[in-house]
Order: C-alpha cells, then structure tokens, then sequence
C-alpha cells in the first residue's frame, strides 16, 4: 500500500476524478491509499453474495421503513473535511440514511449501521486496521471483519474489545440488527 500525501487533502471529488489505472482506492481523512486491485475470487464472490442475501431477507422482515443491503465496493463517504470514503463489500444503512440519498446518488453519504470486510490473500493486517479505525472513528456501530482463510468474523463495536466469531458460533443479540440470527457456518457454506 502506498500512501500518497497531498496538500491540502485530497477530496472525495478529487478521487473519483482520478484516472483509472487498476488500482485500488480509498481516502482516508484526506490522505489517499492506494495498491494493486485484487480480482475478486469466487470464495470472496460467494461469501458477499451469501451474506448480502442474509441480511436482505433479514431487513425484509424488519418492520418498515426498510434500510438497505449493498454489495460488491459500495462507495460510501464516511465524513467530509478531510473525506473517508471506502469502496465496502457488503454495507446495511438505516431507513434513515437510505431516505436522505437522492435519484443522483451514487455514493453513499453518511455513517451505515454495518460495514463487513472480506479479506484478500493481498490485504495487510495494517490496511486492514486502519479501516476498522476509520470506520469505528466515524461511528460505524457494528464492523465484521470476515476471513474466509480462517472460516472467522471478528467483530467490532465501538468502545469495546472486538469478538472473534467461529464456524460453531453465531452472531445475534446485536440491539443495531434485531432478530438477526446469523450462525457463521452459513456464510462459509
């Protein structure tokens, strides 16, 4: 990963700007990361994929207004001045998030309720890091971190050590997704 200083910091608008090169990027509090873009592999297709279904048939219970599910780098600009913005492979928002985005929308604006990861062969546990940082320092409730290598979510909280989740385990009682029962085993079926 290579990080790219830029005076004054670099904005969402600015990124999107950029010319496509097959790299990865993100923007963190101004500060451009970039590295080679991984192909997704069909273990990390299949576990996105599995997973966004879960939550959407999930969601689709909840009483309405509905929040919605998005996959496959959802662009989502966490704050502005400096911007953090993440491509994220699996994102929920709120009804109320989801309401304030406009027909003109393509990145998302604001703080989603879930944010899940799925780790590449190619991510360094500091890339990594930094964006459970990122995502916790603009009030993500809840960030899974998935490892389809180790058949493992690790979740984060804010304010709270992070719960490492196995194949024999399920995730549930999360006050921030209600009724959701998600044994782990499914998302590495």
């Amino acid at each position: 990963m290579s990080a790219t200083l830029t005076s004054p910091a670099m904005t969402t608008a600015e990124l999107l700007a950029l010319p496509e090169n097959g790299m990865d990027r993100w923007l963190v509090r101004g500060q451009l990361r970039e590295k080679p873009m991984t192909v997704c592999n069909r273990f990390h297709s299949r576990i996105m994929i599995t997973i966004g279904a879960i939550l959407k048939n999930w969601s689709d219970e909840q009483p309405k207004p509905h929040g919605e599910i998005l996959g496959g780098e959802a662009g989502v600009r966490l704050s502005r001045a400096p911007d953090t913005t993440f491509g994220i492979d699996v994102v929920y928002i709120d009804a109320d998030m989801a309401a304030r985005q406009t027909d003109d929308t393509t990145l998302l604006e604001g703080v989603p309720v879930l944010v899940v990861e799925i780790t590449s062969p190619s991510d360094t546990a500091e890339e990594i890091d930094e964006k459970i940082d990122a995502y916790l320092h603009a009030g993500v409730p809840l960030v899974w971190i998935v490892d389809p290598h180790d058949r493992t979510v690790l979740v984060y909280r804010p304010k709270a050590e992070p719960q490492l989740f196995t194949i024999g385990q399920e995730i549930a009682n999360e006050p921030h997704l209600p009724g959701l029962r998600l044994p782990v085993a499914r998302i590495f079926e």
